[in-house]
């Protein structure tokens, strides 16, 4: 059986390269790209992929979000996060986002190509990296704390501190999110109320820190 494969990197090189690896594999599929985590969510809905490899850092949104929102929205499709970044943030957040797998870009292509049957199949998979972070957390007790005030943030709320963090004004987001700028105006207010920031460069330092962008 043919397992479908929508491919998520904003770099095109990178879409490019693990297309050829994964063109090798006859029961693997390609059938679409995405640029970007809110291109991601249209494509699913275009394409019906069985699993999407996500990467992590994208502007727009970014593939934690797009994870949370793909597996709340089409909880049939399996996500393997393939990321560049190995700390325990990340990788408990792309799985507290409902990933299924985490894979590291350094990993040889063979272990992505594993992932991927790995979670076709119903089963979690982590890198051999990955794997030793997490077993590592979880005899330390679990990871640090969370920022309580950035973990109160609603879904809508996240997608306009990334936005904002990127350069993004308020017509601008509002046009992308399909909402008012009064809309986009009061969820600006509520971040910095619930974040006790003041200005739009302590909004970004806050989107660069919790991993939302890397503007």
């Amino acid at each position: 059986m043919t397992t479908r494969l929508l491919l998520v990197d904003d770099h095109a090189v990178v879409r490019e390269g693990l297309r050829a690896v994964l063109a090798l594999e006859p029961d693997l599929d390609v059938v679409g790209e995405a640029c970007d985590g809110r291109a991601a969510l249209d494509a699913v809905r275009l394409t019906s992929p069985d699993v999407v490899v996500m990467d992590v850092g994208m502007a727009s949104l970014n593939g934690i979000d797009a994870t949370r929102q793909l597996v709340r929205d089409y909880p049939r499709v399996k996500v393997v996060v393939l990321s560049m970044h190995t700390d325990d943030a990340y990788i408990l957040a792309a799985l507290d986002a409902g990933a299924a797998a985490y894979v590291a870009k350094a990993s040889v292509s063979d272990e992505l190509i594993r992932a991927i049957r790995a979670v076709a199949s119903g089963r979690r998979y982590l890198c051999a990296g990955v794997a030793g972070v997490v077993m590592n957390l979880a005899v330390k007790g679990g990871a640090e704390p969370a920022n309580s005030a950035f973990s109160s943030l609603t879904e809508r709320e996240r997608e306009v501190l990334q936005l904002v963090a990127e350069g993004g004004t308020s017509p601008a987001i509002a046009g992308l999110l399909h909402i008012s700028e009064k809309t986009v105006e009061t969820h600006r207010h509520n971040l910095m109320r619930k974040l006790d920031l003041h200005s739009v460069a302590e909004l970004t330092k806050c989107a660069v820190r919790n991993g939302l962008t890397a503007a």
